[in-house]
Parts: structure tokens; C-alpha cells; sequence
């Protein structure tokens, strides 16, 4: 029987509107939308995406680091980006340089907008533990 484990950063969010940061069953970790939230759970830098960017990986690594996992076991991402065109080169830029060698698969989406006003970037992922790391 496979086992269920669950992350949050205990952010307001989370019991608002009913999720978990992740959410491990058996070998897999299915992760929500990552974001450019602080410890608090207070939205930074609206408007700002390479900030955004750079705070979203960030918390994404708080969830890798929470499960004992790394970048190179992630398997799948999509992520969510408003003005996908005016954004584009920066949303690849970022994802090169947090992934490195690594190449999970990936969906990106232009929206026209996310949770926040001002958000403009918000990523979720698969990660296969039993890859190696």
C-alpha cells in the first residue's frame, strides 16, 4: 500500500482554499503551484519577474529540500506566465539556469492572469524519488 505524505509552508493560503504545497504518494511528489510568496505568506514583487522567478525557485526548492529530493528528479513542469511573449526569453533564461543539464518535461502556458494582482509567473511540478539525484 503506498503512503501518503504532505507539505505545506503553512502560509494563510493553504487553509483559505483547501490545498497542500505537496503531496507525496508512493514514489511520486505532486506539487502545487509554487509562487513568489515570503515565510508569511505575503505576495512579493508584483509586476517584478525576474524577481518573481527567482522567489518562486526558491520555494520550490523549499519543497525538494522538505522531501529530501533535488532538481534532477523532477520529472514534469508547467508553468503559468502572464505576457508570455514580453516574458519569454526570461522564463526560459530561468528555467536553464535552475535546471541546469536536467530537462524535465514542460508545458508553458501565457495567461492573462494569476491569484495576485501582479503575479505573473507560477509553477507546479512532478518529482520521481526513485530517479537518482
Amino acid at each position: 500500500m503506498a503512503t501518503i505524505e504532505v507539505f505545506n509552508h503553512n502560509v494563510p493560503a493553504e487553509s483559505d482554499f483547501g490545498y497542500s504545497q505537496a503531496i507525496k504518494s508512493g514514489e511520486l511528489i505532486h506539487v502545487s503551484g509554487q509562487l513568489s510568496l515570503d515565510d508569511a505568506g505575503e505576495f512579493l514583487y508584483a509586476d517584478d519577474f525576474a524577481a518573481q522567478l527567482k522567489q518562486t525557485y526558491a520555494n520550490m526548492d523549499k519543497v525538494l529540500d522538505h522531501y529530501g529530493v533535488t532538481r534532477n528528479q523532477v520529472v514534469s513542469q508547467v508553468l503559468y506566465v502572464v505576457n508570455l511573449r514580453q516574458n519569454a526569453a526570461a522564463t526560459a533564461e530561468g528555467n536553464l539556469a535552475y535546471f541546469g543539464d536536467h530537462r524535465p518535461a514542460s508545458t508553458v502556458f501565457g495567461i492573462t492572469e494569476l491569484t495576485f494582482p501582479g503575479q505573473v509567473i507560477e509553477i507546479s511540478f512532478v518529482v520521481d524519488t526513485k530517479l537518482p539525484a
